[in-house]
């Protein structure tokens, strides 16, 4: 979860697009580094978010659901493309157009993940934002939260089969 007490704002970050927001974590999520770029997007000093969950980051409008398949995504050992609404500390938001991947040790043992963020394009953005607010809505419809993400994760995967594409044709075609 984001961290408490955070409210969220109405006000949008940017970060230029020709810089990339840059992050590892543990197998956990916790942060082992972040590069100066979301230090400063997230507002966060590198002492705060070094040993923090990932998801001190985590904006309050973003479906469960993704996160569920960032997360079977990288279980399964593959990498994942996802935008993001992110919130930095002051509660502002910032989207981003995410590549994660697994990283490991030299014995291909899983160390943790690392996690590429660009700028996304504004059209993406304004898709995503409509279709993030649905299934978080069918999240909300349901009093038990995990039941809610099943519910809003099948949305997704009938999204897709009705289109006839993967996630990842789905992500960049927008």
């Amino acid at each position: 979860m984001a961290a408490p007490n955070i409210k969220p704002t109405q006000n949008e970050r940017f970060f230029d697009d020709d810089q990339i927001i840059v992050s590892k974590t543990d197998v956990t999520g916790r942060i082992t580094y972040a590069n100066d770029v979301f230090i400063t997007t997230a507002q966060y000093t590198e002492e705060e978010l070094l040993g923090a969950q990932h998801s001190i980051v985590r904006h309050p409008a973003m479906p469960r659901c993704v996160f569920k398949l960032l997360w079977d995504t990288l279980a399964a050992d593959e990498e994942i493309f996802a935008y993001v609404k992110n919130m930095a500390k002051n509660g502002d938001y910032y989207w981003v157009f995410a590549h994660v991947t697994p990283s490991y040790d030299v014995n291909r043992n899983l160390v943790g993940y690392h996690s590429n963020r660009r700028t996304p394009e504004r059209s993406a953005i304004d898709a995503v934002d409509r279709l993030y607010a649905q299934l978080l809505a069918e999240e909300n419809r349901h009093t038990n939260k995990k039941v809610g993400m099943e519910a809003s994760f099948a949305m997704v995967v009938d999204l897709l089969e009705q289109n006839g594409v993967s996630y990842e044709e789905f992500v960049f075609s927008l």
